[in-house]
């Protein structure tokens, strides 16, 4: 399984938010490049980028940063936010991200989307499917949609696109732990897709647990900016991994 650490950014800096919530942000002082660089020194292999800003505004914002990491490293970024037109897609790719995660623009232009998957194939895009009860939220988590999440999934495996982020919003950013139920039931009624699950993660444990119900990939931020997780860790995780796969 694939360890996928997260930088969340606003106005070009490190933070996280609460559930979501833009009224709950807590800012670090890192800079995203300094934390992208710590990341590649601890041999891990993938970033989770968000721009929060373009999520909520509908509108790439923070390219700028997704261009610098992707300059300094090698790592392999899925980048998500903002990501409305064919000019966002565009800059995000030539900005550095190797995939794209696409939320809101998948539910309110499916159209747009099924483009996007003959365009660039769908090794290169991600289904941004975040929940609230099981519903999907969208334009940065601000609204819960009807949609359950299952229907939402199948209606895109049609079209090939089998890569699916999923983050529970009541868990994220509250370190109480992975929504293993929520992943369990997903990949019992899709069990042809590659899950990543995001939010609440907060000990290896969670990790190994998410590995052992079938997840693909986990997503981890706060519990590494708080301490609860050391970057160490994560080393010895992939190392571990690796030895074993080979």
């Amino acid at each position: 399984m694939n360890i996928i650490p997260a930088i969340d950014i606003i106005n070009g800096k490190c933070v996280r938010l609460q559930q979501g919530d833009y009224n709950k942000v807590t800012t670090y002082l890192a800079d995203p490049l300094d934390i992208a660089l710590q990341y590649r020194d601890h041999g891990l292999q993938y970033l989770h980028l968000v721009d929060l800003d373009g999520a909520k505004n509908g509108k790439v914002t923070n390219h700028r940063v997704l261009e610098q990491i992707a300059r300094a490293t090698d790592l392999i970024i899925d980048f998500g936010g903002g990501i409305r037109t064919d000019a966002d897609i565009q800059l995000a790719f030539d900005s550095g991200a190797s995939k794209i995660t696409l939320g809101s623009i998948a539910i309110k232009k499916p159209a747009t989307v099924i483009t996007w998957q003959k365009k660039y194939g769908s090794d290169k895009l991600i289904l941004g499917a975040d929940c609230n009860n099981g519903k999907i939220a969208i334009n940065g988590w601000e609204e819960t949609t009807s949609i359950g999440i299952n229907s939402f999934i199948q209606g895109y495996k049609e079209y090939g696109l089998t890569q699916v982020m999923c983050t529970d919003i009541a868990c994220d950013g509250m370190l109480a732990g992975a929504s293993a139920e929520l992943y369990k039931a997903i990949l019992a009624e899709n069990i042809d897709i590659q899950l990543i699950a995001s939010g609440g993660i907060r000990s290896i444990d969670d990790v190994n647990t998410l590995k052992q119900i079938g997840c693909d990939g986990a997503i981890i931020g706060k519990a590494i900016y708080e301490g609860f997780i050391q970057l160490n860790e994560l080393r010895n995780y992939v190392e571990e991994t690796n030895n074993t796969l080979s």
